[in-house]
């Protein structure tokens, strides 16, 4: 009998920014994004990197509100000419694009607690005051995300096809703990620590093509997913394949000794074992 398949949440990864694939600035926040999820027992499912270019921009929220997945997208939400993620986002949801009223008070108590520090009487119609506002315009509709470093908020939307896309800055110190804080507070009902379990073995000298038949059997037999990791120049194993199973603790515990078994019914050089929590 056919198992029926893991359901596990799927998260992405949208990076915005020309200094990105220029190289004037090296991308930090894919592997915090990975270390954040892997901290909960969760994984990242894809990423994309774009430039600062509206049509690819709004295309790419497009796919993303029309899936089901939970989306991170860093960078772009500012109010300089090259910021333009926050009219895509109204672009690709058919909104139109309004002054959040809560992101304007924490804006204007931003300018305020700058006017004070600098010792000065804070003006909200001085022209550079009235523009920051600008940084709490989004689509209609939209969820503030809470900025721990500076007040100014990101937001949150939802798509019609299930897909909800959060919005941070490109700033490190301000996206990863709004990302941070995300992940606790709105979906932790979705962490596995210690529900979550990955066990796989060294083969030496393997070809995925013959073994896909197993890896297929695994899959079919038990409620895991299998993975396969090749290398070709490993300094202590050569050429091999890391070969794995993923899934709950019970269902990692009956699906990997059938991967070993099928394993040793090839021939296959076995090397060592590995597990990751």
């Amino acid at each position: 009998m056919e198992n029926t398949p893991v359901s596990t949440p799927v998260f992405g990864l949208i990076i915005v920014g020309d200094e990105i694939l220029s190289g004037k600035r090296a991308d930090k926040h894919l592997p915090k994004v990975i270390e954040l999820l892997s901290a909960r027992g969760l994984s990242l499912s894809w990423a994309r990197c774009i430039g600062d270019d509206r049509q690819r921009i709004t295309g790419a929220l497009r796919d993303a509100f029309a899936s089901s997945d939970i989306v991170f997208s860093c960078g772009g939400i500012g109010a300089t000419p090259d910021d333009h993620t926050r009219q895509c986002a109204a672009a690709a949801l058919g909104l139109e694009l309004v002054l959040h009223p809560q992101a304007r008070d924490l804006i204007e108590q931003r300018m305020k607690d700058l006017a004070s520090e600098r010792g000065e009487t804070y003006d909200p119609d001085r022209p550079d005051n009235v523009h920051r506002f600008n940084m709490g315009v989004f689509p209609d509709g939209a969820r503030i995300i809470p900025n721990p470093y500076n007040k100014i908020p990101g937001f949150s939307c939802d798509g019609s096809g299930g897909g909800t896309v959060h919005f941070v800055p490109g700033f490190p110190v301000m996206a990863w703990p709004m990302i941070e804080s995300l992940l606790d507070s709105q979906y932790g009902h979705l962490h596995r620590r210690g529900e979550w379990l990955e066990r796989s073995v060294v083969v030496k000298g393997a070809m995925e093509a013959t073994l896909t038949p197993l890896m297929e059997a695994i899959e079919r037999g038990h409620p895991v997913k299998v993975f396969s990791l090749p290398s070709v120049d490993h300094p202590e194993h050569g050429r091999h394949i890391e070969l794995g199973v993923k899934g709950t603790p019970d269902a990692v515990a009956a699906a990997f000794p059938d991967l070993l078994a099928g394993l040793r019914q090839h021939g296959a050089d076995l090397g060592p074992e590995l597990v990751r929590n």
